[in-house]
């Protein structure tokens, strides 16, 4: 879950959301996606998927995306959560 501070509208979240979600795809190649928080212009929810058949490769490329994720200024986690199926 994310905290977005700065953000006045949901076209100001959309701009981060949607860099952030641009930014996982092309660097790290997995799936993105804004999953709740969708009307609210201050919260926002990202869920990354990636598709591995070594456990490892898996878990590195994740803790990646948070730490991505974690550089954006405009953001702020609150909270964080990682599943391996």
């Amino acid at each position: 879950m994310l905290h977005l501070p700065g953000c006045r509208t949901l076209k100001d979240k959309r701009s981060i959301v949607r860099g952030l979600k641009d930014r996982l795809t092309a660097r790290l190649r997995v799936s993105a996606a804004e999953t709740d928080y969708h009307d609210r212009h201050a919260m926002a929810e990202l869920t990354v998927a990636v598709a591995s058949r070594d456990r490892r490769h898996a878990e590195s490329v994740l803790s990646r995306a948070d730490a991505l994720v974690n550089a954006e200024s405009r953001a702020q986690v609150i909270e964080s959560e990682t599943q391996l199926l």
